[in-house]
């Protein structure tokens, strides 16, 4: 069935309304979209795949959303950071304690009045104020638009640093640009919220016209993680080597991108480790089956 979706159409179009021109390449997209489908064969199909994001937005949501974040445990939030890749191995200071009391009262104000969309940058650079401005925090940002997303993925895109970083001038964005000598030039792009929701907007675009038309932000979250995965393996495996590295199959690089991997197979421990090796104990046993095939 899904080998009739192989005949793609070349290009996205990009969306309007006040919204940035993106300039995507769709040979990327249909080359991507064939490995994810290849890739997720091996534990079920995509449509496992977004059943597991959708199990992971609900335990955001029940956990952090509508106002819960401000009575969250140590326990509950550390187990959240499992879901997170580029975040768990980083923030093991901030799961107790004094930090952690303030880390929930920056989060609170994250997630204050999450309809108003349009408030997001300004929302998410006060949160960046709480923190260094240092590389070894470079991890908040990706804290901070991982909690937007899992908590409301409707109204937040991902925004993550692998998605776009226009400092760095990497991402899944660099990554789809469609251009001449594109590794040589500088992708004038914020890293905003509208950017991603622009993204968001025309790959799902582009999946419709190629007959995707349930579950879009999720098909779109999976072929982003994808992209980026063809990235790192481009890489060698030696970029983010701390988190991605030795994967044993197709799909791990993008499972843990998206968080997929947060169960240790066989057991209710998450993978969330400090730096210095200790691990903590989430007695929830979600997404297991990933992980155990």
């Amino acid at each position: 069935m899904l080998s009739s979706l192989f005949h793609f159409r070349e290009k996205p179009t990009p969306v309007t309304a006040n919204l940035p021109r993106l300039e995507l390449s769709g040979p990327v997209l249909s080359e991507s979209y064939q490995a994810m489908v290849h890739g997720c064969e091996a534990l079920g199909g995509v449509e496992r795949y977004v059943a597991a994001l959708k199990l992971k937005h609900e335990l955001f949501a029940q956990a952090a959303g509508e106002g819960a974040v401000q009575t969250m445990t140590e326990e509950t939030f550390a187990g959240l950071c499992a879901f997170m890749g580029t975040v768990r191995r980083r923030i093991a200071t901030h799961l107790h304690g004094e930090k952690f009391t303030a880390m929930k009262s920056h989060l609170g104000e994250l997630l204050a009045d999450m309809k108003a969309t349009h408030l997001v940058d300004q929302r998410m650079a006060n949160f960046y104020q709480h923190f260094p401005e240092d590389n070894k925090h470079r991890w908040v940002r990706d804290l901070a638009a991982e909690m937007l997303h899992n908590v409301d993925p409707q109204r937040y895109p991902l925004m993550s640093r692998w998605m776009w970083d226009r400092k760095a001038n990497t991402g899944v964005i660099r990554e789809l640009w469609h251009g001449e000598d594109v590794d040589g030039s500088t992708i004038e792009l914020a890293d905003g919220h509208t950017s991603f929701v622009a993204l968001r907007a025309d790959i799902g675009g582009w999946l419709s016209e190629n007959g995707i038309y349930n579950d879009t932000i999720y098909y779109v979250d999976l072929l982003c993680a994808q992209i980026y995965a063809n990235y790192i393996c481009a890489q060698g495996g030696t970029y983010l080597r701390a988190d991605f590295a030795s994967p044993h199959d197709p799909m791990q690089y993008s499972r843990r991108l998206l968080g997929l991997d947060g169960i240790k197979q066989g057991s209710s421990r998450t993978r969330l480790k400090a730096e210095d090796g200790s691990s903590f104990a989430f007695d929830i046993n979600l997404l297991e089956d990933m992980e155990k095939n």
